[in-house]
């Protein structure tokens, strides 16, 4: 049966789609990293907890088929705030989210790392 988890996860896997704009913060890539991590022996695993494994299974699937957002439609395409989906990537994009940090350091933030070179918290104030 370990067999039938192990290939149903891998399927899911595939299926999985991976957001390029999220590197590292991705849950694709999350997914995969954790079947590779809980499946370590492939196909002869022996999984502790199975009633567990397969509900997990199905919630990922329904999530990855979109189940909810057919069962419960949308009436409009944006949230509370009027944000449209695209706008609501872009601003989670890893790009831009390194631009809002680097907004948020301040002048003297910015003029001690140009000076030292060193990331600021291995500085003693």
């Amino acid at each position: 049966m370990a067999a039938t988890r192990y290939r149903r996860f891998l399927r899911l896997c595939e299926e999985w789609p991976i957001d390029r704009t999220k590197k590292g913060r991705d849950l694709g890539t999350f997914l995969r990293q954790r079947v590779a991590q809980v499946f370590r022996e492939g196909e002869s695993t022996q999984i502790a907890d199975v009633e567990k494994c397969d509900q997990m299974y199905e919630s990922l699937i329904r999530l990855n088929t979109n189940y909810y957002r057919t069962k419960f439609p949308r009436l409009t395409n944006t949230s509370f705030t009027g944000v449209t989906v695209e706008e609501c990537q872009a601003v989670l994009a890893t790009d831009n989210m390194k631009q809002m940090e680097e907004m948020k350091k301040g002048i003297w933030k910015k003029l001690r790392e140009k000076l030292v070179g060193k990331p600021e918290d291995t500085i003693k104030e």
